[in-house]
């Protein structure tokens, strides 16, 4: 009952302090330093008796240092590479001229909703290669949304389907993904394809249908239709929104790791063994030549490349400096014993031990979510405790992960403390809360969709 109290007491700690915004990987660290001592008050060591340093204070630091030395040539080389590569394609204008590609079709389409729920489905298909959401969601409303304006969609409507369109962590490039994949011992691209693939497919469409009725409803009620002067000017920035675009071709760049991986994976072509990180190196390499063949300046192609190391640095201090602080928060939570406990009080219900113990993992992740503003923040705190409650009821990992999963981006786009919500509701004017009001009723249709996929499916 201890470990359960100090268990809520730590979670509470964390939501408190990264909703005053101080910075979240210190606080999980020390949080998760603290209830490691009070693990020690109980009898329970830091480290395993082998790896120990015989002094208990150092055991604390020693176990900070096996989660390095476990993350950074795994998990957070592959997450480095992928920011370089994304910060190198968005140096050279490929992730432009991606987006370019795929507004074009959108002009066709005259009815505003129609439009509004396709426009999802391309920021979703985008965002499998730009995997930041406020990455992703800047650039959308750059490019996108002035055209979704211009063709007489509200600027509401516009901002909350803009904001959704990263609401679900996908591909071999989510970081999310990657540490999902790991705790299933799958590789990430098997991961992807067979675990998160039917399941995402039906939640895409339940949200780009919800959008679809949501966003017309509230239009309705509020009397938000765009005007003749939001489509004039709107109608003039789309072309400027999308200046440094590279060529055409360069819309192929971006997508080369993912064609890779899944190309060279065990479910395509198993002669070929092929990483994540060899195949950013490969995709890098291609998109470099590309790029002198093309501009045929060979000193400032090269000065741009160092925009692959400028990501990569960026990305350690934010991301993953985040996962291992987590981890080790994480670890902090199961040495004390509260997750365990609830987790076996969930697993003895008999008949209801599956559906309950998804309840309580999701309730977690969701509620974390949104009061962290990070979907990151809350999977990677909490998704250590997957294994251990999946094998607490008898069912494979993967159909635990997956919609707990994809619960956390879902529930990032519910919060007003979220990067993508704090930067599409500035650009446009609008309030978070007046924001998270057309992207709430949205997402919970995704999260029941998705749960209800998973268990079908998986």
């Amino acid at each position: 009952m201890v470990g359960v109290l100090l268990t809520l007491v730590a979670i509470g700690l964390v939501s408190y302090f990264v909703i005053k915004n101080y910075y979240p990987p210190i606080i999980l660290l020390l949080l998760g330093l603290l209830l490691l001592f009070c693990a020690y008050l109980e009898g329970v060591p830091a480290v395993a008796p082998k790896a120990s340093t015989n002094f208990f204070a150092f055991d604390f630091a020693q176990a900070f240092t096996n989660l390095l030395k476990g993350r950074l040539p795994g998990l957070g080389l592959n997450i480095m590479a992928i920011a370089g590569f994304a910060v190198y394609m968005d140096r050279i204008g490929a992730s432009k001229a991606l987006v370019k590609l795929c507004v074009k079709p959108l002009k066709a389409i005259r009815s505003p909703y129609v439009l509004l729920a396709l426009t999802y489905v391309v920021g979703q298909f985008i965002a499998l290669f730009v995997n930041s959401a406020v990455g992703l969601g800047l650039l959308l409303m750059a490019s996108i949304y002035p055209l979704l304006v211009a063709l007489g969609v509200s600027r509401t409507s516009a901002a909350a389907v803009i904001a959704t369109t990263c609401c679900l962590d996908l591909g071999p490039s989510s970081s999310n993904a990657m540490r999902a994949a790991d705790l299933c011992n799958m590789d990430v691209v098997t991961y992807f394809v067979q675990g998160q693939g039917p399941v995402a497919l039906c939640t895409i469409a339940s949200v780009a249908i919800g959008h679809f009725f949501v966003q017309r409803w509230f239009d309705k009620k509020e009397g938000a239709l765009a005007n003749k002067e939001d489509t004039k000017e709107s109608a003039l920035d789309v072309d400027k929104a999308l200046e440094g675009a590279g060529p055409a071709y360069y819309a192929i760049l971006p997508m080369l790791p993912l064609g890779l991986l899944i190309g060279f994976s065990p479910l395509v072509y198993k002669a070929i063994k092929l990483n994540l990180v060899t195949a950013i190196i490969v995709s890098l390499i291609i998109a470099l030549v590309v790029d002198i063949a093309t501009r045929r300046d060979f000193k400032q192609c090269c000065k741009d490349s160092q925009a692959i190391f400028e990501g990569m640095g960026k990305v350690f201090t934010s991301t993953v400096s985040l996962i291992v602080c987590a981890e080790m928060f994480a670890l902090g939570l199961n040495k004390i014993g509260g997750i365990s406990t609830m987790i076996q009080a969930a697993a003895s219900i008999q008949n209801a031990g599956l559906f309950i113990m998804l309840i309580v993992m999701l309730v977690i992740m969701i509620v974390a979510a949104i009061v962290t503003g990070s979907g990151n923040a809350a999977f990677f705190a909490f998704s250590p405790l997957l294994p251990e409650a999946a094998s607490s009821v008898g069912i494979p990992t993967l159909a635990l992960a997956v919609p707990v999963q994809l619960s956390a981006g879902i529930a990032r786009t519910m919060s007003p403390i979220a990067g993508v919500i704090i930067a599409v509701s500035g650009i446009t004017g609008l309030t978070p809360i007046a924001l998270i009001r057309r992207t709430i009723p949205v997402m919970i249709i995704a999260v029941i969709v998705s749960v209800t996929s998973s268990l079908i499916f998986l």
